[in-house]
Protein backbone atom coordinates (compact mmCIF):
# COMPACT_ATOMS: atom_id res chain seq x y z
CA UNK A 1 0.00 0.00 0.00
CA UNK A 2 3.08 2.46 1.42
CA UNK A 3 4.73 1.13 -1.96
CA UNK A 4 1.53 1.89 -4.41
CA UNK A 5 1.11 5.26 -2.48
CA UNK A 6 5.13 6.41 -2.81
CA UNK A 7 4.76 5.38 -6.44
CA UNK A 8 1.28 7.54 -7.09
CA UNK A 9 3.52 9.92 -5.48
CA UNK A 10 5.92 9.70 -7.87
CA UNK A 11 4.80 9.38 -10.68
CA UNK A 12 2.51 12.59 -9.99
CA UNK A 13 5.73 14.27 -9.00
CA UNK A 14 6.92 13.22 -12.80
CA UNK A 15 3.83 14.34 -14.39
CA UNK A 16 3.54 17.60 -11.82
CA UNK A 17 7.69 18.06 -13.03
CA UNK A 18 6.47 17.36 -16.81
CA UNK A 19 3.98 19.82 -16.88
CA UNK A 20 6.09 22.50 -15.50
CA UNK A 21 8.87 22.00 -17.78
CA UNK A 22 6.10 22.35 -20.88
CA UNK A 23 4.79 25.13 -19.33
CA UNK A 24 7.67 26.49 -19.12
CA UNK A 25 8.97 25.40 -22.32
CA UNK A 26 6.06 27.34 -23.80
CA UNK A 27 6.59 30.45 -21.89
CA UNK A 28 10.02 30.92 -22.57
CA UNK A 29 8.76 29.46 -26.06
CA UNK A 30 6.33 32.46 -26.40
CA UNK A 31 8.52 34.86 -24.96
CA UNK A 32 11.11 34.08 -27.62
CA UNK A 33 8.43 34.37 -30.19
CA UNK A 34 7.02 37.79 -28.89
CA UNK A 35 10.72 39.10 -28.37
CA UNK A 36 11.75 38.24 -31.94
CA UNK A 37 8.56 39.05 -33.53
CA UNK A 38 8.27 42.26 -31.57
CA UNK A 39 12.32 42.98 -31.91
CA UNK A 40 13.31 41.12 -34.52
CA UNK A 41 10.09 41.09 -36.41
CA UNK A 42 8.63 44.28 -35.46
CA UNK A 43 11.92 46.52 -35.76
CA UNK A 44 12.65 44.70 -38.57
CA UNK A 45 9.46 46.30 -40.13
CA UNK A 46 9.19 49.55 -37.95
CA UNK A 47 12.86 50.44 -38.19
CA UNK A 48 13.00 50.73 -41.85
CA UNK A 49 9.38 52.72 -41.70
CA UNK A 50 10.76 54.76 -39.06
CA UNK A 51 13.74 55.67 -40.70
CA UNK A 52 11.88 56.17 -44.29
CA UNK A 53 9.38 58.61 -42.18
CA UNK A 54 12.67 60.32 -41.00
CA UNK A 55 14.03 61.03 -44.26
CA UNK A 56 10.83 62.12 -45.86
CA UNK A 57 10.56 64.32 -42.58
CA UNK A 58 14.01 65.54 -43.88
CA UNK A 59 12.93 66.83 -47.20
CA UNK A 60 10.86 65.56 -50.17
CA UNK A 61 10.55 66.23 -53.82
CA UNK A 62 9.24 69.62 -53.62
CA UNK A 63 11.91 71.17 -50.99
CA UNK A 64 14.14 69.69 -54.22
CA UNK A 65 11.99 71.68 -56.85
CA UNK A 66 12.03 74.90 -54.76
CA UNK A 67 15.76 74.42 -54.15
CA UNK A 68 16.86 74.13 -57.75
CA UNK A 69 13.80 76.55 -59.07
CA UNK A 70 15.35 79.18 -56.75
CA UNK A 71 18.76 78.90 -56.98
CA UNK A 72 18.90 80.02 -60.96
CA UNK A 73 16.06 82.77 -60.03
CA UNK A 74 18.16 84.36 -57.03
CA UNK A 75 21.36 84.36 -59.37
CA UNK A 76 19.40 86.36 -62.10
CA UNK A 77 17.89 89.16 -59.32
CA UNK A 78 21.53 89.41 -57.89
CA UNK A 79 22.56 90.02 -61.64
CA UNK A 80 19.76 92.33 -62.53
CA UNK A 81 20.57 94.29 -58.99
CA UNK A 82 24.53 94.31 -60.24
CA UNK A 83 23.59 96.63 -62.86
CA UNK A 84 21.97 99.30 -60.51
CA UNK A 85 25.11 101.18 -59.51
CA UNK A 86 26.13 101.69 -63.01
CA UNK A 87 22.54 102.56 -64.45
CA UNK A 88 20.29 104.01 -62.10
CA UNK A 89 19.51 107.47 -61.00
CA UNK A 90 17.49 106.87 -58.19
CA UNK A 91 19.27 106.61 -54.70
CA UNK A 92 16.18 104.43 -53.61
CA UNK A 93 16.82 102.07 -56.29
CA UNK A 94 20.21 101.80 -56.07
CA UNK A 95 19.86 100.94 -52.33
CA UNK A 96 16.89 98.44 -53.17
CA UNK A 97 18.80 96.65 -55.54
CA UNK A 98 22.01 96.50 -52.64
CA UNK A 99 19.75 94.91 -50.53
CA UNK A 100 18.21 92.15 -52.83
CA UNK A 101 21.97 91.23 -53.60
CA UNK A 102 22.94 91.44 -49.55
CA UNK A 103 19.89 89.35 -49.35
CA UNK A 104 20.32 86.83 -51.89
CA UNK A 105 23.42 85.88 -52.25
CA UNK A 106 23.39 83.95 -48.83
CA UNK A 107 20.19 82.16 -49.94
CA UNK A 108 21.98 81.08 -53.03
CA UNK A 109 24.47 79.50 -50.97
CA UNK A 110 21.88 77.95 -48.30
CA UNK A 111 19.82 76.50 -51.10
CA UNK A 112 23.04 75.04 -52.99
CA UNK A 113 24.15 73.46 -49.53
CA UNK A 114 21.09 71.54 -49.28
CA UNK A 115 21.19 70.12 -52.87
CA UNK A 116 25.07 68.91 -52.05
CA UNK A 117 23.84 67.34 -48.75
CA UNK A 118 20.95 65.62 -50.56
CA UNK A 119 22.86 63.75 -53.14
CA UNK A 120 21.27 66.54 -55.79
CA UNK A 121 22.93 68.12 -58.62
CA UNK A 122 23.35 72.15 -58.02
CA UNK A 123 22.16 74.42 -60.88
CA UNK A 124 25.24 75.30 -63.00
CA UNK A 125 26.53 78.85 -62.61
CA UNK A 126 24.48 80.55 -65.66
CA UNK A 127 21.92 77.95 -65.72
CA UNK A 128 19.40 80.24 -67.38
CA UNK A 129 18.29 77.44 -69.54
CA UNK A 130 15.44 77.41 -71.67
CA UNK A 131 14.10 75.28 -69.03
CA UNK A 132 13.65 78.31 -66.55
CA UNK A 133 12.66 81.31 -68.96
CA UNK A 134 9.12 81.92 -68.22
CA UNK A 135 9.42 80.18 -64.56
CA UNK A 136 8.42 82.29 -61.76
CA UNK A 137 8.84 85.73 -63.24
CA UNK A 138 12.24 84.56 -64.86
CA UNK A 139 13.54 87.62 -66.97
CA UNK A 140 13.88 86.79 -70.66
CA UNK A 141 17.58 86.96 -72.76
CA UNK A 142 15.90 90.10 -74.68
CA UNK A 143 14.30 92.03 -70.95
CA UNK A 144 17.82 91.84 -69.55
CA UNK A 145 19.25 93.42 -72.79
CA UNK A 146 17.26 96.15 -72.80
CA UNK A 147 17.68 96.28 -69.09
CA UNK A 148 21.42 96.29 -69.71
CA UNK A 149 21.02 98.74 -72.23
CA UNK A 150 18.83 101.03 -70.22
CA UNK A 151 19.92 103.80 -67.86
CA UNK A 152 19.04 107.12 -65.74
CA UNK A 153 15.18 107.18 -64.92
CA UNK A 154 14.77 105.00 -67.90
CA UNK A 155 16.41 102.31 -66.23
CA UNK A 156 14.84 102.36 -62.83
CA UNK A 157 11.44 102.20 -63.87
CA UNK A 158 12.00 99.15 -66.21
CA UNK A 159 14.49 97.62 -63.21
CA UNK A 160 11.22 97.44 -60.97
CA UNK A 161 8.39 96.85 -63.46
CA UNK A 162 11.04 93.90 -63.68
CA UNK A 163 11.83 93.13 -60.27
CA UNK A 164 7.96 93.45 -59.17
CA UNK A 165 7.45 90.32 -61.65
CA UNK A 166 10.30 88.83 -60.99
CA UNK A 167 9.60 88.93 -57.13
CA UNK A 168 5.94 88.00 -57.55
CA UNK A 169 7.13 84.77 -59.26
CA UNK A 170 9.98 84.17 -56.09
CA UNK A 171 6.33 84.72 -53.90
CA UNK A 172 4.52 82.00 -55.48
CA UNK A 173 7.42 79.56 -55.87
CA UNK A 174 7.64 80.17 -52.03
CA UNK A 175 4.20 79.36 -50.91
CA UNK A 176 4.46 76.08 -53.03
CA UNK A 177 7.23 75.17 -51.00
CA UNK A 178 5.17 76.55 -47.73
CA UNK A 179 2.50 74.01 -48.49
CA UNK A 180 4.19 71.08 -49.59
CA UNK A 181 7.68 70.69 -48.75
CA UNK A 182 8.80 68.80 -45.77
CA UNK A 183 12.36 70.06 -44.83
CA UNK A 184 12.26 72.44 -41.96
CA UNK A 185 15.06 74.78 -42.77
CA UNK A 186 13.65 74.96 -46.30
CA UNK A 187 9.94 76.29 -45.35
CA UNK A 188 10.92 78.45 -43.00
CA UNK A 189 13.40 80.15 -45.59
CA UNK A 190 10.10 80.02 -47.74
CA UNK A 191 8.57 82.24 -45.44
CA UNK A 192 10.97 84.93 -45.27
CA UNK A 193 11.46 84.99 -48.78
CA UNK A 194 7.39 85.55 -48.91
CA UNK A 195 8.05 88.07 -46.71
CA UNK A 196 11.01 90.18 -47.62
CA UNK A 197 9.91 90.10 -51.19
CA UNK A 198 6.12 91.00 -50.72
CA UNK A 199 7.72 94.21 -48.22
CA UNK A 200 10.05 94.86 -51.83
CA UNK A 201 7.11 94.63 -53.98
CA UNK A 202 5.23 97.20 -52.15
CA UNK A 203 8.06 99.36 -52.08
CA UNK A 204 9.06 99.17 -55.61
CA UNK A 205 4.78 100.35 -56.63
CA UNK A 206 5.32 102.97 -54.35
CA UNK A 207 8.34 104.04 -56.10
CA UNK A 208 6.75 103.63 -59.35
CA UNK A 209 3.56 105.63 -58.41
CA UNK A 210 5.86 108.83 -57.33
CA UNK A 211 7.27 108.88 -60.90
Amino acid sequence: MSHKRSFVRRTAAVVAAGAAAFVLAACGGDGNGDGSAGHGGHNATASPSASASASQGQHNAADVAFAKGMIPHHRQAVEMAGLAPGRAQSAEVKKLAADIKKAQDPEIRTLSGWLTSWGEEVPAEGAMDHSVHGMGGMMTDEEMTELENASGKAFDTAFMELMIKHHEGAVEMAKTEQADGAHGPATKLAGEIITSQSAEIERMNELLGKD
